[in-house]
């Protein structure tokens, strides 16, 4: 299996076929990805760690999660994610953020944002966010993540590696519009952006996520991001996250 620096493309090449194998030239038109099925190799084999979750766990004195924050650009998912993680750090938990906008600049920098590169994105971060969950880490995610069965695929990941938390930033689109810190729906509104989640492509509310984020309170007051990380925290040391380690309460 070879794997191509400039274009992230993994090519599936027999041994007698690697010596002849040309990796496209650069400025060629590339395929963002490719789908490899694994299971028909002979050469890729599963390695087991010898240090199992339960243990990392213990040393760490936390479980192992992932907190998917999930909504509209401009629903505060990043803000409430950050504060969240300052409170966790300052509790002695280990904790990794991955940010939607940060992993567009790295890992998934060759994707774009039409329909099969949303699904490639968000599959990459789950198979991410699942291997920082089996080490014992608090895993923030912080995608728009529009679709549901995207969101639901990430989830089954978990079944092996730790809980999956859904955190819906339930956040309506005039509000998010009337923030737009990156004036992307401007530009949206203006047909400079094609394909915006809100504006010309839908985003797919979730239906029973375990910890919902409302932009006002009862009184209509707008809640503060501290408030909402605040809430994701107590619901995380009411669920035992924040214990010992011990994986018998999964």
């Amino acid at each position: 299996m070879t794997v191509t620096a400039d274009t992230g493309v993994v090519a599936s090449v027999g041994a007698k076929d690697a010596a002849s194998f040309t990796a496209p030239a650069k400025g060629a038109p590339q395929a963002t990805t490719t789908a490899y099925d694994v299971g028909a190799s002979t050469n890729i084999k599963w390695h087991e760690s010898r240090v199992g979750r339960s243990e990392k766990e213990a040393l760490l004195r936390q479980r192992g999660c992932v907190l998917w924050f999930t909504g509209l650009s401009g629903s505060g998912k990043s803000t409430v994610a950050c504060t969240l993680e300052h409170m966790l750090s300052a509790l002695g938990k280990l904790t990794v953020n991955l940010d939607g906008d940060n992993i567009r600049h790295g890992l998934n920098k060759n994707l774009g944002f039409s329909a099969e590169d949303r699904e490639e994105n968000i599959r990459r971060i789950g198979e991410v966010a699942k291997l920082f969950a089996e080490s014992g880490t608090i895993t923030l995610v912080s995608f728009i993540s529009p679709y549901r069965a995207d969101r639901q695929r990430a989830r089954e990941l978990m079944s092996t590696a730790g809980d999956f938390v859904e955190v819906f930033m339930k956040v309506p689109l005039e509000v998010c519009e009337c923030r737009d810190p990156k004036g992307l729906y401007k530009a949206a509104r203006a047909g400079k952006i094609k394909g915006f989640t809100g504006i010309d492509d839908p985003y797919e509310e979730p239906e029973c996520p375990e910890v919902t984020l409302e932009a006002t309170d009862a009184c209509g007051a707008p809640v503060d991001p501290e408030v909402m990380a605040q809430q994701v925290l107590g619901y995380l040391q009411d669920k035992g996250y924040l214990s010992n380690g011990d994986s018998s309460a999964h």
